[in-house]
């Protein structure tokens, strides 16, 4: 995670919070930057896939 990064999610954040928090939309971050590297990488799945193993959860 790059130091701007941190300290943007950081001037978001209210005047007071919990470490808890700001762990979880860090994490949260960096999730979202791993899945955008993947996508760069053409590693991803087609939407019908995605579709086809939710409809699977559902039943």
């Amino acid at each position: 995670m790059r130091k701007e990064i941190l300290t943007t999610a950081i001037k978001e954040m209210p005047q007071e919070f919990n470490l808890d928090e700001l762990f979880e939309r860090l994490v949260f971050i960096e999730e979202i930057e791993e899945a955008r590297n993947e996508i760069k990488a053409g590693n991803k799945i087609p939407l019908e896939e995605v579709e086809k193993i939710v409809r699977e959860w559902r039943k």
